[in-house]
Formats: structure tokens, C-alpha cells, sequence
């Protein structure tokens, strides 16, 4: 199956500052792809060059199966994004902003545009604002008003960046509710954001990036699967299964309500195995699961070692 968009070695460089550094970025079509890095990390940088917007110093895009920059004339109808931030004329209302949008839509028949804004505006929850100014609109309801342009037309793609930005509980709601209807309807959707809980909640996949690469993607799933290495078992007996575990060289220790076994020199039957060859009563097993939270923090923080080492270049550079 052809990806939605794939970079290789993608890398651009600002008057010698390193933005982003060979990128290999695969999205797959039909899914939900969260973007996360700290703020710095190249993501914004990384989605401009996949519209075509940025070009790369270095390196290969491919968007819906076109090569950029050739192919962006056959792609781009079929996309729609959201990029740092919307940009409407202010004196004009968001229906006005949306009806000129709609004329330069070639997706769109000229009898189909008024709906189509409706329908828009409807979608994301500014019906009773569409008639009032843009520029007397909230930080949250200009968001609202480009996610809305992004869904003017039929899309295949979705580009959102930091689409959440500025907006209430209920937005965010509005905004997971939206990201929802486009993945039941098998478009695919990339949205940037460095809500780590709303990227959990909506996204299928992830793309970690860091100091201007990615360290980390995939089925989000599988992901977190892979992190977690233990295994918690429900038991009224606690010493004596950590002592079996143990007798057997399985790491374990306590922990509310059972114990906590390590799986990374064993699996998950063979300690159930173990446990109950000792007759210690397994009242409940399942798998650890490490939150994304936990995952991005191991992926983007220096560890205590890259610390050490930093304080001690610095210190050798002020001897």
C-alpha cells in the first residue's frame, strides 16, 4: 500500500542551524499519525516541507504518492492542513473568509460552496459565530476557523499542527470528535501536538522526533507494548511468589495488591508456569503498559549519564 507521505534522509538547514536531520518519516494511509517533540525538535519544520511550503536542503518527499516538488499540483488538492496558526483577512467574517476560500477550491463546484462552508462551520462548532468579524474572534475560535478550512472540501489527507492550541476542554472535545469521523471515513490524518494525553486517546501511530530527527514510530500500540517489560500479577500471596520468582532467576518485587515481574529475560507464561508449579494462587495477570508519557520522556530526556558527561565537557572547557 502506498504511504500517505514518506520522507528519506529529509534534512534542512536554516544559515547553518540544523532544523531537521535525515528524517525518514513513513505515514500510513488510512491511519492516525501524532507528531510529538519538544518545542525545537523539527516537527513544524518536517510537516512544511511534506506541503511543499519549505523546501529541503537534503532529502526525498513523497505526498499521496507523488515525488515533491513535481508532483504537488496533482497532490495537494487532495490534502488539507492546518499550520501554525490560521490566517484570514480580519474584517471579513468567518463565513466570508470561507466562501472566498471555497471559490479558489477546485474540489468544489461554485452551487456546492455555500453548503460546504456551512457544513464546515457546523463541524467544528462555530455556526453561531460564522457572521461575526475574524478579527473579534477568540485564539480559539481562529483554531476552530482553520481546522474548518482544512474540511472545506472532500480530503484524503489531513495536515493539523498544534490544532488544539488555544482551546477550551470542549474544544479539544470538538477537535477529538472531528479526528475521529476523518479516520472512520479512511482518511488519513498527521496532527502535531504536544498533548501527549490527546495524542494517546486519538492517534493509531506515532512519530517521536528530537533534536531534529526521529527517534521513535510506529503503530502506537505496539509501541508502548514493546516498553514494557514487566508483568503484574494478582495474588494473595505475595512473599511467596516473589520468592519462587526469584529461586527461578526472575526478577519481581512487590507491589499493591501482588507483584511486578520482569520479562526481559523470560515471558509472561513462563512466570504464571512458575508460580503455579510453587501453588501460589494467581488471582490475575496482565501486562504492564507504560503510558506515552513514560515513552516520550525515555525517548526526549537526557538520561542522568548524558548529564554527567555534559557537566563534565563544560567543566573541562572552563579549565
Amino acid at each position: 500500500m502506498v504511504a500517505a507521505a514518506r520522507t528519506r534522509g529529509l534534512r534542512k538547514v536554516y544559515r547553518g542551524t540544523v532544523a531537521v536531520d535525515h528524517v525518514d518519516l513513513e505515514v500510513p494511509t488510512g491511519s492516525v499519525m501524532g507528531m510529538l517533540g519538544p518545542n525545537g525538535s523539527g516537527k513544524t519544520t518536517t510537516i512544511r516541507m511534506l506541503l511543499g511550503l519549505v523546501e529541503p536542503t537534503a532529502g526525498e518527499v513523497e505526498l499521496l504518492g507523488h515525488r515533491l516538488p513535481d508532483g504537488l499540483p496533482r497532490a495537494l488538492p487532495e490534502v488539507g492542513a492546518l499550520v501554525e496558526g490560521p490566517g484570514f483577512h480580519p474584517f471579513l467574517s468567518g463565513r466570508e473568509n470561507l466562501l472566498r476560500m471555497g471559490a479558489a477550491e477546485p474540489a468544489l463546484a461554485t452551487q456546492a460552496i455555500p453548503a460546504a462552508v456551512s457544513e464546515a462551520l457546523e463541524r467544528v462548532g462555530l455556526a453561531g459565530a460564522a457572521d461575526r468579524r475574524f478579527k473579534a474572534y477568540s485564539l480559539g475560535m481562529k483554531q476552530r476557523l482553520g481546522l474548518a478550512a482544512a474540511l472545506l472540501a472532500p480530503r484524503r489527507f489531513v495536515i493539523l499542527d498544534e490544532p488544539t492550541n488555544g482551546l477550551d476542554p470542549a474544544g479539544t472535545r470538538d477537535v477529538r470528535a472531528v479526528i475521529a469521523d476523518l479516520h472512520a471515513a479512511g482518511t488519513t490524518v498527521l496532527v502535531s501536538s504536544h498533548l501527549l494525553a490527546e495524542v494517546e486517546a486519538t492517534c493509531t501511530h506515532v512519530a517521536v522526533l528530537h533534536q531534529g530527527t526521529v527517534v521513535a514510530q510506529g503503530d502506537l500500540t505496539t509501541l508502548l507494548d514493546a516498553d514494557s517489560a514487566g508483568l503484574l500479577v494478582s495474588t494473595p500471596d505475595v512473599t511467596r511468589a516473589v520468592d519462587a520468582l526469584r529461586d527461578n532467576r526472575i526478577p519481581a518485587r512487590a507491589v499493591p495488591n501482588g507483584i511486578l515481574a520482569d520479562l526481559t529475560t523470560t515471558t509472561a507464561p513462563a512466570v504464571v508456569e512458575t508460580l503455579v508449579r510453587a501453588g501460589v494462587p494467581v488471582h490475575e495477570v496482565r501486562r504492564q503498559r507504560t503510558g506515552l508519557e513514560d515513552l516520550f520522556a525515555r525517548l526526549t530526556e537526557p538520561s542522568p549519564t548524558d548529564s554527567l558527561d555534559a557537566e563534565l565537557a563544560m567543566i573541562g572547557d572552563a579549565r
